[in-house]
């Protein structure tokens, strides 16, 4: 019996291990399914059962190449090269940069790990206070022959940035600059037929003294709950800065708000932000200015909206805004829209298409128009084989009437177009009409900038008038200008500047300047 029931139990292990016909093979690691005809072959595919990812019709696929993959490097004791590691990063190694003149707090970008904040708003908005003072010093010597105004002089601009780190997205920023006044510099002239003495000026006065912060992170912290939005905000004494600044450089009192990183599939839109702002004083436009010609700062209020949006292969920069006269003879409020579209094209060109606009002004009083018209101003730069270093540009531009910027000092819509219509906010440095009003023109020139320590501009640069209901510009304007500057240190940059202008109807201009600036 008991040999029997051996026999029964060793039959049945044996029967255990042969599957039947409805049993299912076991998956193993070594098993590969059978391939449906025309599908990808297991070999093709790396092993993998299964077919091929899709892949876009410019993409394609690289044959491996398994020498491409080898072990770690083994050192024997005494052998490791540390120059010979940092080579193969083609030698890059920190780069010592000018530290701030205060840091209270922490340092200004250190390393990680940077610690836990404070839970004084939230545990999910922690405050890690950080207080910084930096800036640069800027002094110039300058000669500089303006036409109806020739002095040699030495002038010195201090800007001075304070900004209080309250948490990752909240803090408080004022811009002084205290050794000027409005568009005077301390200084003093010492050679030309119109220099006059000295001038030591100190000013007190922010620049710019603004909060910004985000409103979703806020609510983070006060509620303990993430917020599902991002709402950047700020208000105070903002500076604000639209399409290149051609269209709004200022900073006045008011505040801005934006609704960031959205997209459309629909409308094949990545990425875009829409930004409201609004302004109450010290809004600059010279379009309304005193009965001394300097621009009138308190007279406006500002209202305006402006869209970023990265499609199609470029960048779209669109905004619209309105500037109320608010000064009791009035009349003088003006409609103004810009439009800006840059891409490159090819491997070949960098283009940039701006098209700006003032319209609808009505002066009264028997005040004359002074913002109305349009400036289309196109900027294009070459690809060459030296991309980041040598670019040569050709800049051209065409106004009608009298298109001014939203927002801008005393400076002109053609302030990027080239280096000769561009002064240096501090000698007064001379420039061509950079009005754009009845006229076109443009700047021809290049830019080399070696290997980042230095760098050389020559350009040529014209303005035709071309009749119309503007004065501004009294005859045809050419000019030749040069800049090169070298930076001695991490900190300290030296430049010089030369132009010689040629003017139908009015004086020649031209001038020469060195400038030494120490950052901080």
């Amino acid at each position: 019996m008991r040999a029997l029931l051996l026999r029964l139990t060793v039959s049945a292990i044996v029967l255990s291990g042969v599957p039947s016909a409805d049993a299912q093979v076991p998956h193993r690691r070594d098993v590969l399914a059978p391939t449906a005809p025309g599908a990808a072959t297991p070999e093709a595919d790396h092993g993998h059962d299964k077919a091929p990812p899709d892949m876009d019709a410019a993409a394609k696929p690289h044959p491996f190449d398994r020498n491409l993959f080898l072990p770690g490097p083994v050192y024997p004791e005494g052998s490791y090269d540390v120059d010979a590691q940092i080579a193969i990063y083609g030698g890059k190694r920190a780069v010592e940069t000018p530290r701030p003149v205060l840091e209270l707090g922490y340092r200004q970008y250190s390393e990680g790990p940077l610690g836990a904040g404070v839970d004084l708003v939230g545990r999910r908005n922690l405050v890690r206070p950080q207080l910084l003072a930096f800036g640069d010093l800027r002094s110039a010597v300058a000669y500089n022959d303006q036409g109806a105004r020739e002095a040699g002089q030495i002038a010195t601009r201090l800007n001075l940035d304070i900004d209080l780190r309250l948490t990752a997205t909240e803090r408080l920023h004022a811009f002084f600059r205290p050794l000027d006044n409005g568009r005077r510099f301390t200084r003093a002239e010492f050679a030309g037929g119109d220099s006059g003495g000295g001038e030591l000026l100190l000013d007190g006065k922010p620049e710019t003294f603004f909060f910004e912060g985000d409103l979703g992170a806020i609510q983070a912290g006060l509620t303990d709950r993430n917020a599902p939005y991002d709402l950047p905000f700020t208000f105070g004494l903002v500076p604000l800065f639209f399409q290149n600044g051609i269209w709004v450089d200022d900073a006045f009192v008011g505040g801005a708000v934006s609704i960031p990183a959205r997209n459309s599939r629909l409308l094949d839109v990545s990425n875009f932000d829409i930004t409201f702002f609004a302004g109450f004083d010290e809004v600059e436009s010279t379009a309304l200015r005193k009965a001394d010609g300097l621009v009138d700062d308190r007279s406006a209020d500002i209202y305006g909206a402006v869209l970023f949006a990265d499609t199609r292969g470029g960048h779209l920069e669109a905004g619209y805004g309105y500037l109320n006269d608010t000064r009791d003879r009035g009349g003088l409020s003006y409609h103004s829209a810009a439009v800006g579209w840059t891409r490159r094209y090819g491997s070949i060109l960098s283009n940039s298409v701006r098209l700006v606009g003032s319209f609808g002004q009505e002066p009264d009083n028997r005040s004359r128009q002074t913002a109305d018209g349009y400036a289309l101003l196109i900027e294009n730069s070459l690809i060459t084989s030296l991309p980041s270093t040598l670019v040569p540009y050709a800049n051209v531009f065409i106004g009608h009437d009298r298109p001014q910027p939203l927002a801008r000092g005393n400076e002109g819509l053609l302030k990027n177009t080239g280096i000769s219509f561009e002064t240096d906010g501090l000698t007064g440095f001379p420039l061509l009409n950079d009005t754009a009003q009845d006229a076109w023109g443009g700047a021809l020139g290049v830019s080399y900038l070696f290997d980042l320590s230095r760098q050389v501009v020559v350009e040529l640069a014209t303005v035709q008038p071309f009749g119309g209901s503007s004065d501004a510009i009294r005859g045809d304007e050419t000019a030749v200008s040069a800049r090169y500057q070298q930076k001695l240190t991490q900190a300290v940059l030296v430049r010089f500047d030369a132009i010689v202008g040629f003017r139908d109807n009015a004086d020649n201009v031209s001038g020469v300047r060195v400038e030494l600036r120490r950052k901080f």
